[in-house]
């Protein structure tokens, strides 16, 4: 918003800043992968590096077409496979 002749400057986050918070904060992500449209890969975030290689643990996948979910524990995630990330509603507990 400005005021009468001010500009306000917006401020880009960088990505990297999104998936440290979701780090500290132990939120759950919901991960859309290239090329797989009908699953998501959901998890809490404990590592990551400047590729955007995701550990995730508590990881799930979410076939979204017969709404199931299979556990599969902690992984890792190579960066080049991440299309999109998303932070669910809830923080992680535990």
């Amino acid at each position: 918003m400005a005021y009468r002749g001010q500009k306000v400057q917006k401020v880009m986050v960088q990505p990297i800043n999104l998936i440290f918070r979701c780090l500290q904060n132990r939120t759950r992500v919901s991960i859309w992968l290239y090329g797989r449209t009908t699953m998501r890969i959901e998890g809490v975030v404990i590592g990551f590096d400047e590729f955007m290689n995701l550990v995730l643990d508590s990881a799930e996948e979410v076939y979204r077409k017969k709404q199931t979910r299979r556990p599969i524990g902690r992984i890792m995630l190579r960066g080049d496979n991440i299309t999109l990330i998303q932070q669910m509603d809830k923080p992680a507990t535990g």
